[in-house]
């Protein structure tokens, strides 16, 4: 089992930078899967970025690559997304998210933290 917790959302203007963060508790946090997913009102939730247990591969969606990174520091169980060059289209509640299948895709993931409002102005 484990238990996470973002922070980090806030609202920017279109060009800024945020970095989210998601401290985990409970199982070790080396034995999952870990994701950021965002969902924007009246949209399906889309995974945003992944990553494998080791931290050896990671996803990225094509609308953000080259702008988002995905990381984890196993040692303070906490994972980051670090958004650069944010758009207003980037605006949504943000989840992270663990799991022990894939690591790309959605419906693997087990454990879901609250979500994170990020709201990006023109």
């Amino acid at each position: 089992q484990v238990q996470l917790v973002e922070s980090g959302g806030g609202l920017v203007q279109a060009g800024g930078s945020l970095r989210l963060s998601c401290a985990a508790s409970g199982r070790t946090f080396s034995s999952y899967a870990m994701g950021w997913f965002r969902q924007a009102p009246g949209k399906e939730r889309e995974i945003v970025a992944g990553m494998s247990r080791s931290g050896s591969r990671t996803y990225y969606a094509d609308s953000v690559k080259g702008r988002f990174t995905i990381s984890r520091d196993n040692a303070k169980n906490t994972m980051y997304l670090q958004m650069n060059s944010l758009k207003p289209e980037d605006t949504a509640v943000y989840y992270c998210a663990a799991g022990s299948g894939s690591y790309y895709t959605l419906n693997e993931y087990d454990y879901w933290g609250q979500g994170t409002q990020v709201t990006v102005s023109s």
